[in-house]
């Protein structure tokens, strides 16, 4: 038989992953090329030799995304595999059309057979939609097991922005390793505020080899999902957060709402800056879709000098994907702004240059906040010198990271953070931890560690994993 031609439309994660798992060594396929879009500069490059194996000694071409139809054609292609996120259910099922009207197949992977088996209990965070808080509640969760003398190692999303070889498995303990590795300031957002709690992150592009380093230090795996995918590992615990300031985002998005169906736990993130009709809409889907899901309610409360923005002229700088794919027009510091009596949120668009104005003419909708883009060293200057040459007063860095370290604002500046704080009085983070840590055998010892006892079947989703 002649193998099925296939091409994996991605966005460097998902795709590289599925190739991994599912296709690189069977024999009945040929992974033609990878197309590539969402992420700037990852359209140029090869998925390497060395990671592809040896039915590939060339690598694997990754290509634009625009060129997808002339793929098909040009190199008969079977089969096109859609392999990214944070994208709504019509823009998925358009690029279903054009496939099938150019004659390939077009496939969806299902979660479970892209899934890896831990040999660690695995508590996965997830989300709906980009932006949603999801990394404050990872934190949040590595202070609880800390607290319980568990050691978690955070295994985060993919973001190969760099040498694909040389990211294949990566190791972040201190904020030197962020500098020597020369992340991006994408990468730099998820993985700092962890680092500085004292968590150990891992990522790259070989999941199985990253998980099987992080289950040499762990007694317990958190993944750490990204763009609102499913998990790469199976789950023993699954925690999907909601955003009440996009109800109803949580059944039109892929896939997201995959995510949405399987929680164990949802979690309607940012309830002190939402709509009460909105928390209340979120709670009535969870009901109606995803009854035996736990709902926990948290705050995403925000930390600012308000004092340094009242009545000033502000430039919002915010994280990058939230408001751009993520689809949001502001983010925690707009909020912040705003609250502390900000005079004006200046527009950014009249001082953009090179790569942040062409964000900012593809994203329309951002007209009161600047994203924090830093795919490439040249971006990076690009937005240092879109805030150098702005008329605002003073400059709110509202990133994870603090901008100041990887770019010379020009102007005052402050930091505005935040972290999670849980509401009610009913079952909480604290009580399902609880559960988890009897569920799965962890026995307190005289070191005030947390030690596992020998539970047969506790790792991998096994239908019991609901506490």
């Amino acid at each position: 038989m002649s193998e099925r031609r296939i091409v994996i439309m991605g966005a460097a994660g998902r795709d590289f992953h599925d190739f991994l798992v599912r296709y690189r060594d069977d024999e009945s396929v040929r992974v033609v090329a990878f197309t590539a879009t969402q992420i700037p500069g990852i359209d140029s490059r090869t998925f390497p030799a060395e990671l592809a194996g040896p039915r590939y000694p060339e690598g694997i071409p990754i290509v634009p995304e625009s060129r997808l139809l002339e793929l098909i054609a040009e190199e008969k292609i079977d089969e096109v595999v859609f392999a990214y996120s944070d994208v709504s259910h019509e823009y998925v099922m358009h690029h279903a059309q054009s496939v099938i009207a150019a004659g390939a197949d077009f496939t969806l992977l299902g979660a479970e057979p892209t899934m890896i088996m831990s040999t660690k209990p695995v508590i996965s965070v997830c989300a709906v939609r980009t932006g949603v808080g999801k990394s404050g509640i990872s934190r949040h969760l590595f202070k609880l097991l800390r607290e319980r003398g568990i050691k978690a190692v955070d295994i985060r999303h993919p973001m190969p922005y760099r040498d694909l070889n040389a990211m294949a498995v990566e190791r972040y303990a201190s904020l030197e390793d962020l500098d020597r590795l020369g992340c991006t300031i994408e990468e730099r957002e998820e993985y700092e505020p962890l680092i500085e709690e004292g968590a150990v992150v891992m990522a790259g592009v070989d999941y199985e080899r990253i998980l099987r380093e992080a289950e040499k230090e762990a007694d317990v795996i958190v993944w750490d999902g990204g763009n609102n995918d499913l998990p790469f590992f199976r789950s023993n615990l699954e925690i999907v957060a909601l955003d009440p300031h996009r109800a109803g985002h949580e059944r039109l998005y892929h896939p997201g709402e995959a995510n949405f169906l399987r929680a164990d736990i949802l979690v309607i993130n940012k309830a002190d800056s939402a709509d009460p009709e909105d928390i209340a809409a979120l709670r009535a889907a969870a009901l109606e879709h995803n009854p035996s899901a736990l709902v926990i309610q948290t705050d995403s409360a925000i930390d600012v000098d308000e004092s340094a923005l009242a009545g000033k002229r502000v430039l919002v700088i915010e994280d990058g994907p939230t408001v751009t794919h993520g689809g949001m027009p502001y983010g925690a510091g707009a909020i912040a702004a705003k609250r502390a009596g900000a005079a004006e949120l200046i527009d950014p668009r009249p001082f953009a240059v090179g790569s942040i104005k062409d964000t900012l003419d593809k994203f329309g909708h951002l007209t009161e906040i600047l994203p924090a883009m830093g795919y490439s060293p040249e971006q990076l200057a690009d937005l240092e010198a879109t805030v150098q040459a702005s008329d605002a007063e003073i400059v709110l860095v509202a990133t994870p990271v603090d901008l100041s370290r990887l770019v010379e604002l020009g102007k005052p500046a402050v930091r505005a953070t935040y972290h999670i704080e849980e509401r009610g009085t009913g079952i909480g983070f604290t009580q399902v931890l609880d559960m988890f840590s009897q569920k799965y055998g962890f026995t307190e010892v005289t070191d005030h560690r947390m030690r596992r006892k020998d539970v047969s079947g506790a790792a991998g989703r096994d239908g019991g994993a609901r506490l």
